[in-house]
């Protein structure tokens, strides 16, 4: 989903692979997916493309 969103925002994307990392695995494990953005957790678990669409527009304000 979030990559279909970013063909179509052209948003900043990064991902991170959270595989052998102790830290990012006790922090992030239980959510997958996580979608920050602008540092701030917006999504977990599941990804709705109308508030996706509405967060990536007001980020950066």
């Amino acid at each position: 989903m979030v990559a279909e969103l970013h063909q179509e925002l052209g948003f900043d994307l990064r991902e991170i692979d959270i595989t052998g990392d102790p830290a990012l695995e006790a922090e992030y494990r239980d959510w997958l997916p996580v979608v920050e953005i602008d540092g701030r957790r917006r999504f977990t678990y599941h990804v709705q493309p109308d508030a996706f669409r509405r967060a990536v527009a007001q980020a950066g304000r």
